[in-house]
């Protein structure tokens, strides 16, 4: 084509993707879970061990004294999932309840992004109750990729003051990423406060450092995904509003990723409170879980609890992603660039021969290098 005939727009290199760590792979997944906008509003669902404490109280209300099934569970999971999913960008579901039933069901909406938990539920814990996070048995990284998932999920419950956890899960974060890395596909990292030693999350001391934990957590591990999910850098109440505001311009200043806000089972009107906040701070979205399902156990029987979701859950996800979708920060301005950049990327002849070199090419090579103008 004559250079009279091509655009006068300055194309930009794939490098300018691939210096920032996103190989296709990572993009898509990203623009799988993503509004249109950039700005992202994704669902969770993939708690075992909540919702099953949930599902046994319920139970025992009714004086059924036994732990819900497993079907019990993939049930609730699938109801929540149908009903409340066609609000959100994406939805985080674990292996073992949700992730095959929810694609086969078509329970998670084909047109949403799919995130897998790749962690083992109720991890081990050391002496000082610090937490020893493991993969979920038998599952991983790329057990993900394989099943068309657009992204992993790991939560890696980190505290800085607790060495022993601490360097446990550092190990544990670096190997996820690595196999995200070598299997090309998206990476979602919650780190989480705990008490640890002799302190339950009640106490004040927990509360006065929890901010500087949530802060410095984002300092130290975010650079090891792609997207980083937080907690709220402080509690609603126990400082000012204007404490927290600077807490959560100090959180994505921290956070070397676009970060989104979880929900960590509050009350939906303070997590609503919190996402107001959030979205005019620099936060990209939410993934959030219980503050919009957390009462879906309590209700009387399935039929209710499908009108909960269909009702209430799915009005506050909605709510919410209206929040996002009018004042979060796209996932892309975090790296300085505009929704129109994407249009004129373009990568440079022969990239499949260049691309994941540690994975094999069918076709291979034969010593032959890949020339400018040859056609295959």
């Amino acid at each position: 084509m004559a250079a009279s005939e091509t655009s006068n727009t300055r194309k930009l290199g794939a490098t300018v993707l691939l210096g920032k760590g996103f190989t296709p792979g990572k993009l898509r997944g990203l623009q799988r879970i993503s509004n249109p906008n950039g700005t992202l509003t994704m669902l969770a669902l993939d708690q075992n061990s909540s919702m099953i404490e949930m599902a046994n109280k319920a139970l025992k209300t009714k004086g059924i004294d036994r732990e819900p099934t497993y079907e019990e569970i993939v049930e609730a999971k699938l109801d929540m999932m149908r009903q409340m999913a066609p609000a959100a960008s994406g939805v985080l579901i674990d292996a073992y309840y949700g992730a095959m039933p929810g694609i086969m069901t078509g329970s998670c909406p084909p047109e949403k992004g799919m995130l897998v938990r790749v962690e083992k539920s109720g991890s081990p814990k050391n002496s000082a109750g610090g937490p020893m996070g493991e993969y979920e048995p038998g599952w991983s990284v790329e057990k993900i990729k394989l099943m068309g998932a657009d992204a992993v999920k790991l939560l890696a419950p980190f505290e800085p003051g607790e060495p022993i956890s601490a360097e446990h899960q550092f190990a544990l974060i670096e190997q996820v990423y690595s196999d995200c890395k070598r299997f090309d596909i998206l990476f979602l990292l919650e780190p989480v406060a705990f008490p640890y030693g002799a302190e339950k999350k009640t106490d004040k001391a927990y509360f006065d450092r929890k901010a500087e934990t949530v802060i410095e957590s984002a300092r130290q591990i975010s650079r090891y995904c792609d997207v980083y999910k937080a907690e709220f850098p402080g509690t609603l109440g126990h400082e000012s509003d204007a404490q927290l505001i600077d807490n959560l311009h100090a959180l994505s200043a921290a956070s070397e990723r676009p970060w989104v806000l979880l929900s960590a089972g509050v009350d939906y009107p303070d997590y609503l409170k919190q996402v107001k906040m959030a979205m005019e701070c620099g936060c990209s979205g939410v993934l959030g879980g219980r503050a919009f399902w957390k009462e879906y156990f309590l209700q009387d029987g399935a039929e209710a609890r499908t009108k909960f979701a269909a009702t209430t859950g799915i009005q506050r996800v909605s709510e919410v992603g209206e929040v996002v979708l009018t004042h979060g920060s796209p996932w892309f301005a975090k790296y300085g660039m505009s929704h129109d950049d994407f249009a004129n990327i373009r990568t440079a002849e022969g990239w499949p021969a260049r691309y994941a070199p540690h994975a094999r090419g069918a076709g291979g090579t034969g010593g032959h290098a890949v020339r400018a103008g040859e056609v295959y």
